[in-house]
């Protein structure tokens, strides 16, 4: 299982046993805002702020919620100005990381990132060094509960999605980015619980991680990374077997 997909299993398993809404909901509000900065207020024809409340709406972000960041972005309402960002890194065994970043204060974010590399055995990279590894993607998860694959499969591809595959409790169906939003409708047509929809990074290829020591610090990494909040995304390369992750489980 590629780095995305295989830190999204692991992050699922964990938001369901420690869920830190406030943290999601920090996160979900600093993208609709700076989306609405740079698109418009207008969901229909902003592309970016439609995924970023469609993804705030399926963790149950209230609607007030929503259109105070709207309007933050828009400057209807007064708001912290945020830059955006990226860091290309390593971490164990070479893995490649690029983490995406909103940030009020760029040089103490990457201070503090430098400092969670440096804790678990990785380091920033140069520029450039990182980020051709990675392709956008749309990626989709549809609750596995009394889904008939045949038809999920139909419609997804349908739409023109690339891939569909069954990751331990949910379906994960990814597509091109041109494709995204019609996979979706089709989905939401179709009535398929949607759990996440949202614009990812995947890698070209993959490391595969050699023993669950290599493994274990590389999901510490992930996981503090994940804990910073100025730090919307992180993406890897690493690729984990399912019974290295079973041994450290």
């Amino acid at each position: 299982m590629s780095g995305h997909s295989k830190w999204s299993t692991i992050r699922r398993k964990k938001e369901k046993i420690d869920a830190k809404r406030g943290r999601i909901f920090t996160r979900l509000i600093k993208e609709i805002t700076i989306a609405a900065r740079e698109g418009g207020g207008d969901a229909d024809a902003n592309p970016r702020l439609r995924a970023a409340i469609a993804t705030a709406k399926a963790e149950n972000m209230p609607n007030d919620n929503i259109e105070r960041a709207v309007k933050k972005g828009t400057g209807e309402l007064p708001g912290v100005s945020y830059e955006e960002t990226h860091f290309e890194c390593y971490g164990p065994d070479g893995v490649a990381i690029l983490i995406e970043v909103l940030t009020d204060n760029k040089n103490r974010t990457t201070a503090e990132i430098r400092h969670i590399l440096t804790k678990h055995g990785g380091s920033m990279g140069e520029t450039g060094s990182v980020i051709w590894m990675f392709h956008q993607k749309g990626l989709i998860h549809v609750e596995k509960d009394d889904v008939d694959e045949d038809k999920l499969l139909e419609i997804s591809l349908d739409g023109g999605a690339e891939d569909v595959s069954l990751q331990t409790d949910i379906y994960e169906i990814t597509t091109e980015p041109s494709h995204f939003e019609e996979v979706k409708k089709l989905l939401e047509k179709a009535k398929y619980k949607i759990l996440r929809a949202e614009m990812t990074k995947a890698p070209q290829s993959t490391i595969r991680v050699k023993d669950a020591k290599s493994a274990d610090k590389i999901i510490g990494l992930m996981e503090d990374l994940e804990e910073h909040e100025d730090i919307q995304h992180v993406y890897a390369n690493f690729d984990i077997t399912d019974e290295i992750l079973d041994s450290i489980s």
